[in-house]
């Protein structure tokens, strides 16, 4: 017998045959129809390497040799890396993190949803950055206390001071990726950021097929400074993308392709994450549910078609729809965090999110922490060797014995149990009643008062510090 023996459980929504249809259908529609661009410099640097493109309509036809050039190229892994070097990640293969969802325009607090404001995001990065399955920081919040034209790099500036874990971020402006560069190398002590990689920027085409000036923008700044690029695919399915789930992966993989060719024309190498928020459209209520099961089939299987081309993945999962913590959230937030995980998917977005994307809530975000470590817990599997069997412990103890005080148990129970916070009420009755009678929002509300309360992240160097906050200084005086 083997000393050690697991099998990872796996979710597979495609055939392999099926990921080749796919990708084939991609590369024509790229070839015949291409991809808009509302940007002259990446027409130019498309048309210099062979692209196709009419210049008047903005349009950009993509040889299919090129493409698959362009996808060779690509790093099939990517490393980030913490302040602290204790939270560094290796993104490849089936290597699950988790992160909560960037870009929310709204916060939900004491069942109020309004606008967050800098300090809410203060507080959410110093509650990420204490949850040990919220593996990677986001610049989770749009805040509104902030001029526009600085609010991309502001809110990088607060996930820096405020946290040592890497973070996904993404410029709403066309200098934006310039001045976070900056902040970026203030961290790495004027290190080279394309060497030792803190962050991924997210760059999101316009569906259907199209990409806008300053997100082509960004992705070409982004790329010549050897930065990681997380490509954000997000076509409706019936409304800005085919209402057939095929049809949108379709679409998503052409969106996506388009990226890298433009990512790796802009600097060969460049590190690029197949990645995307894609949904279906309601045809009820004109919403796009996250939280449907639909949507978390094109997530999972896009990341299918990620995993064939041999790059690293990412999707936005865990997310829910309901406006509030409630059963509703749970169980989405749930399902969609456990089928990422079995997907293996590497970079899973949506702990805390609520509303469509919307809406983050630290509370919401302390409670998927619990459900992320349970995917994890089941994805590693169960162990087998001839002492897990336990046979000769069965036989030992025979009928009648217990096994509470067993060496074996002692050795074993925190390997193979996920044990988990005060979250999950695994209380007797009497003894939950004693304590209050919580449910698990009123538990995790005070689990974040406590957080913020005790939890301080690592400082920064005072040097570092005085140069981040002289950067700050300057965006306010502008």
């Amino acid at each position: 017998m083997p000393e050690m023996n697991v099998k990872r459980p796996t979710l597979s929504l495609l055939e392999e045959d099926t990921i080749k249809d796919i990708y084939d259908a991609a590369l024509r529609i790229l070839e015949s129809t291409g991809v808009e661009i509302d940007n002259g410099k990446v027409l130019e640097l498309l048309h210099q390497n062979g692209v196709i493109i009419d210049f008047d309509k903005k349009r950009a036809k993509f040889p299919q040799d090129l493409v698959k050039k362009c996808v060779k190229s690509t790093p099939s892994e990517v490393k980030l890396y913490s302040r602290d070097g204790k939270h560094d990640l290796l993104l490849k293969d089936n290597n699950v993190y988790f992160d909560p969802g960037s870009t929310a325009i709204n916060i939900l607090e004491e069942g109020i949803i309004r606008k967050p404001l800098s300090e809410d995001l203060v507080k959410f990065v110093r509650v990420a950055d204490y949850l040990n399955y919220i593996h990677v920081q986001s610049t989770a919040l749009v805040i509104t206390d902030v001029p526009a034209r600085f609010v991309d790099r502001y809110r990088l500036y607060i996930v820096l001071k405020n946290s040592t874990k890497p973070v996904i971020t993404g410029a709403f402006t066309k200098d934006g990726v310039h001045e976070m560069k900056k902040l970026l190398e203030i961290l790495l002590d004027k290190g080279d950021v394309t060497k030792k990689h803190m962050a991924v920027f997210d760059c999101c085409p316009t569906p259907p097929l199209e990409w806008s000036e300053i997100t082509s923008q960004n992705l070409i700044d982004c790329a010549r400074y050897g930065i990681p690029v997380e490509l954000v695919s997000m076509p409706l399915a019936g409304a800005t993308g085919p209402v057939t789930l095929a049809g949108s992966i379709v679409q998503h993989t052409a969106e996506t392709l388009s990226g890298i060719v433009i990512a790796q024309l802009a600097n060969r190498g460049t590190p690029c994450i197949y990645g995307g928020s894609p949904a279906i459209f309601d045809m009820h209520q004109g919403t796009t549910p996250m939280g449907a099961i639909e949507t978390m089939m094109i997530g999972c299987a896009h990341a299918q078609v990620g995993k064939f081309l041999g790059l690293p993945t990412h999707a936005y999962l865990g997310l829910s729809d309901s406006k509030t913590i409630d059963s509703q959230s749970g169980f989405e937030s749930a399902l969609g965090i456990v089928l990422g995980a079995l997907t293996g998917i590497n970079v899973i977005s949506g702990p805390g999110m609520l509303g469509f994307e919307s809406c983050q809530s630290m509370e919401k975000l302390v409670i998927d922490n619990e459900l992320c470590g349970m995917a994890l817990r089941m994805i590693r599997g169960i162990q087998v060797s001839e002492e897990l069997l336990a046979e000769k412990l069965i036989r030992d103890l025979g009928p009648g014995g217990h096994f509470l005080n067993s060496r074996h148990t002692l050795k074993w129970f925190r390997e193979e149990q996920f044990l988990p916070s005060i979250i999950i009420d695994r209380l007797t009755t009497s003894l939950w009643q004693e304590k209050g009678s919580k449910n698990s929002y009123q538990r995790a509300k005070d689990e974040v008062k406590r957080i913020l309360f005790e939890h301080k992240p690592e400082d920064l160097p005072p040097d570092m510090e005085r140069e981040l906050d002289s950067m700050a200084e300057k965006w306010k005086k502008d």
